[in-house]
């Protein structure tokens, strides 16, 4: 098959084309374990809302492949399709042949970043992403302006008025998922250490992530009473950070490693049985850390010890089993839908676990979405680069989850939870993490609903 669909662009001699450098480019091995067969067009998400050869994971392979060969150049032609990609992962678990993408792009995305010149406004909205996002501290520092503006009600005259996307289509969109922040996000309640109640199963350590622990603290402290509830004493380090799952999954590659072994070391003398994470996308990455890592002589072994203890908590509860008595969540029977995180179920096939435990509540009916596999358009911060397309595929799981005819919706991960709350129709209906739902029915406390 020829590289087409805008991938060449110009006649210039081999010599002259910029390509990968030779600091673990795309493995050639991995790219011939692909036969072209075609099964990943049909779950990939980008493939199914641009239509493109070069926007699926066997295109953005053969583009591969013809970089590595100095057939084609690294430019904007060639970025643009690999930029197209949510590493949601899914061909993966399609590929009949067993072909790991996700090192495939991995790679690719870290020679993009050191080799490719981005535009100055790209460069400027990353900068503002990766300068954020994975640092907590200087998020907690905006919250009070953000809060400000919210209660003044500047977000919603934006909105409205559109100005914000006449502006900068990406800006409106991070504005447009922006949480609501209440008092409580200002509190910083949990301890280091938390006891666990009744007889002591396991000692645990948690990792309460970035966004999650500002703009999502009740499932951290609902992790917690879950955790406790079931014996665990829990162990929570200050000096963790972030997890490195936003800079990893961009190319960033300084600022992973460099994240990496922080929150290895923030770990490294607590004795803990278990690393717990409750989002599905940091887990992907903690679990990737002797991957990471493999090229440091003094944290690649330190690496492949901490990957051995991390679990997710749905994981971790479904395999040691609940001791705590659950009750019923309402006065009647609840239908709920379990939406699965692509980090989860496809990069950690964990998908039958999560749906076991909430099967454990009393009186919950579980139902299935159509197309549950299919990435709903969060994938990191691929919703604030990619907009349209994400907002396409946001709309669509959003609608799918709805036609379940569920009262409730079950999420895994933080990013999927505000993508999918942006495009309820029906905004009557919650969005609730697992972990949540576990703790009202330990607690024995109703849902409002």
């Amino acid at each position: 098959m020829q590289v087409s669909d805008g991938a060449v662009n110009n006649t210039a001699s081999i010599k002259d084309l910029k390509g990968f450098d030779v600091n673990h480019p795309p493995d050639p091995k991995l790219i011939d374990s692909c036969v072209h067969c075609g099964f990943c067009l049909s779950t990939c998400p980008s493939y199914r809302v641009l239509g493109k050869e070069m926007d699926s994971p066997r295109g953005r392979i053969y583009l591969m492949d013809a970089i590595n060969e100095g057939e084609i150049a690294l430019n904007t032609a060639t970025v643009e399709h690999f930029d197209s990609c949510l590493g949601c992962l899914a061909c993966v678990s399609t590929c009949p042949s067993g072909v790991q993408y996700d090192k495939l792009i991995s790679a690719t995305r870290h020679q993009v970043e050191r080799n490719y010149n981005r535009s100055f406004s790209d460069k400027l909205i990353r900068q503002l992403i990766f300068s954020l996002f994975p640092n907590p501290d200087v998020l907690r520092i905006l919250l009070l302006p953000l809060f400000v503006y919210q209660k003044l009600g500047v977000s919603k005259l934006l909105r409205a008025t559109g100005l914000i996307k006449a502006i900068s289509p990406r800006l409106a969109a991070m504005e447009s998922i922006l949480p609501e922040i209440t008092v409580k996000t200002f509190q910083d309640n949990l301890p280091d250490i938390i006891p666990a109640k009744g007889e002591k199963r396991y000692r645990v350590g948690m990792i309460l992530g970035c966004v999650q622990r500002l703009f999502f603290s009740p499932v951290n402290e609902a992790t917690v009473r879950v955790l406790t509830a079931n014996g665990c004493e829990v162990v929570i380090p200050k000096s963790q950070g972030c997890c490195a799952a936003l800079p990893e999954h961009q190319g960033q590659t300084e600022q992973a490693k460099a994240l990496a072994r922080q929150m290895i070391d923030s770990f490294a003398d607590t004795n803990v049985d278990f690393v717990i994470i409750n989002a599905a996308g940091c887990g992907h990455t903690l679990k990737e850390y002797g991957h990471i890592l493999a090229d440091d002589p003094e944290y690649a072994e330190k690496a492949k010890n901490f990957v051995t203890k991390v679990k997710d908590a749905q994981e971790f509860l479904a395999n040691v089993g609940l001791t705590a008595t659950l009750s019923p969540l309402t006065d009647k029977n609840l239908t709920l839908v379990y939406q699965d995180a692509c980090h989860l179920l496809h990069g950690q096939k964990i998908s039958v676990q999560p749906r076991q435990l909430l099967r454990k509540i009393p009186r919950v009916t579980l139902r299935e979405p159509i197309d549950a596999a299919l990435c709903c358009g969060s994938a990191g911060v691929y919703n604030l680069l990619q907009p349209e397309i994400a907002e396409e595929l946001g709309k669509q799981k959003a609608q799918n989850l709805i036609n379940t005819g569920a009262e409730l919706i079950a999420s895994p991960n933080p990013g999927c939870s505000l993508q999918i709350s942006k495009y309820l129709p029906d905004k009557s209906i919650s969005v609730m993490h697992p972990m949540e739902l576990l703790d009202y029915s330990i607690r024995g406390e109703k849902l409002k609903m």
